[in-house]
C-alpha cells in the first residue's frame, strides 16, 4: 500500500474528471511531490464518469459522488481542502459552500465570472476566516521567478512597459477538430475569453511588477464561426509610475497553440521569453547585448525547484506542480498562525483586481474611451 508523508495533506476534487479539460493536469501536477494526497472526489455528475476517474486514480468506490453537496457534508472531516474544476459560471456556489463548511479551497482560474459573484466570495471569506487560492499556473515557471528576481533587484532599471501575448487557433480550425466546451461558447457581462485567457496575462504582469492598473482601453473581435461570442481581443492597460501594457489574447490566430509571451522593458534593460520554450530566458543589456539564461545558469538558483539536472527539459505539469507545493506550504502556515506569506499562492485580492480589469475593459469597448480602476473598485 502506498504511504505518504505525515506532512502530506488531504485532497479532494469537485470536478476535474478525466473527460475534463484540466482535471488530470490537477491530479498529476498535485501528486508529483508527495505534498497532496487525493483521498476522495465529486468529480462528476456522470455516475458513470465519476467511477472511471476514480479508478483511474485508485480511489475507493466509497470515496466518490456525483452531488457536490453530498460531497462536502460527508467528506469536510476528512480532507484539508478541496480544488474547484468545474466551469467558471459554477465556481461561486461551490466555494462559498467550501468555505462555509471550513475547507481550504484551492480553486482553478478564472475565480468567478462576475464581480458580483467576486463579492459573495468575499463575504463568505471574511465570515469563515478561511483559505483560498487561484491557481495561475504560469508563474509557477522557473524563469519567470527568476525574471521577477531580477525585476526586484533592478536589473533592468525603472520599468516602462510589458507587451504581452497569449494567441492561440482552437476556434478557427477545421469544423470536425474543434470541441470547445459548451460554457466556453457563451459570453457573460464579461467575455469568456477573458477569464479564459486575460486573467493570465493580467496575473503574470502583477507578478514581474507588482504594480496597480489605473484604466484600460480595449478592442474586442469576432472573428470565428461561432456566433455571439469575443474571440480575439486587445486591451491596453495604464499602470501606477507611468507604467504601460499591452495585451492581445486570441483564440482565432492560426498557427498558435499557446503562444504565451512576454516582452518586459525598462530603462536599463529590456527581457523575453516565451511559455513554448520555458526554461530559456532573454535579458537584454543597456547596449542591446543578449544573455540567455536556463535552469543551469540563472542568476537566481533558489528559486529553481529542482527534480532534474538542467539540460533535461521540464514543463507546463512542473511549473503546476511547483504552484501546488507552494500552495501546500501556504496552507501548513495558514492552519498554524492562520495566514500566510507566499509570494507565489494569490487569493481573492488578486483575482478580484483582475475581474475589475476584465469588466473595465469590457465597457472600455462599448464605449470607445479609456474605462478607470478607481482605488474603490480596486478595494
Amino acid at each position: 500500500m502506498l504511504t505518504h508523508s505525515p506532512n502530506t495533506l488531504r485532497l479532494g476534487f469537485i470536478g476535474g474528471s478525466i473527460t475534463s479539460a484540466v482535471g488530470y493536469t490537477h491530479w498529476t501536477a498535485s501528486q508529483l511531490d508527495d505534498r497532496w494526497h487525493v483521498a476522495s472526489g465529486c468529480f462528476s455528475r456522470s455516475p458513470d464518469i465519476s467511477a472511471r476517474t476514480g479508478s483511474a486514480w485508485h480511489l475507493p468506490q466509497n470515496k466518490l459522488y456525483t452531488n457536490w453537496q453530498t460531497y462536502i457534508a460527508e467528506e469536510k472531516d476528512n480532507l484539508d481542502a478541496v480544488v474547484v474544476l468545474t466551469p467558471t459560471p459554477n465556481h461561486a456556489e461551490i466555494v462559498c459552500g467550501l468555505l462555509e463548511a471550513g475547507l481550504g479551497v484551492i480553486c482553478e482560474k478564472a475565480m468567478v465570472a462576475t464581480l458580483e459573484q467576486s463579492r459573495r466570495i468575499k463575504a463568505a471569506l471574511d465570515k469563515s476566516k478561511g483559505f483560498l487560492a487561484v491557481t495561475f499556473n504560469y508563474s509557477g515557471y522557473p524563469m519567470l521567478r527568476d525574471l521577477r528576481r531580477h525585476v526586484q533587484s533592478k536589473a533592468l532599471g525603472q520599468l516602462k512597459q510589458i507587451q504581452l501575448e497569449m494567441p492561440s487557433d482552437g476556434f478557427i480550425q477545421p469544423a470536425e477538430k474543434m470541441h470547445p466546451q459548451a460554457w466556453r461558447l457563451q459570453d457573460g457581462e464579461i467575455p469568456t475569453i477573458l477569464l479564459d485567457l486575460a486573467v493570465h496575462v493580467h496575473h503574470i504582469c502583477h507578478f514581474l511588477t507588482e504594480l496597480v492598473p489605473l484604466s484600460v482601453n480595449a478592442d474586442f473581435h469576432h472573428f470565428s464561426s461561432f456566433d455571439g461570442i469575443v474571440d480575439d481581443a486587445y486591451m491596453w492597460v495604464k499602470y501606477e509610475q507611468d507604467f504601460r501594457a499591452s495585451f492581445w489574447v486570441s483564440k482565432t490566430a492560426l498557427g498558435y497553440r499557446n503562444g504565451l509571451k512576454l516582452r518586459l522593458f525598462g530603462d536599463q534593460g529590456s527581457a523575453e521569453w516565451y511559455q513554448e520554450e520555458p526554461e530559456r530566458l532573454h535579458i537584454f543589456r543597456k547596449d542591446s547585448a543578449r544573455v540567455t539564461y536556463d535552469r543551469g545558469n540563472c542568476t537566481h538558483p533558489d528559486e529553481i525547484r529542482e527534480r532534474f539536472k538542467p539540460g533535461h527539459p521540464t514543463g507546463f505539469v512542473e511549473a503546476f506542480a511547483n504552484l501546488y507545493a507552494d500552495i501546500a506550504d501556504a496552507m501548513q502556515d495558514f492552519k498554524q498562525t492562520g495566514q500566510h506569506q507566499s509570494s507565489y499562492v494569490f487569493g481573492w485580492e488578486h483575482a478580484n483586481e483582475g475581474l475589475e480589469l476584465l469588466q473595465a475593459a469590457s465597457t472600455a469597448n462599448r464605449t470607445g474611451t479609456w474605462a478607470p480602476l478607481t482605488k474603490e473598485t480596486l478595494s
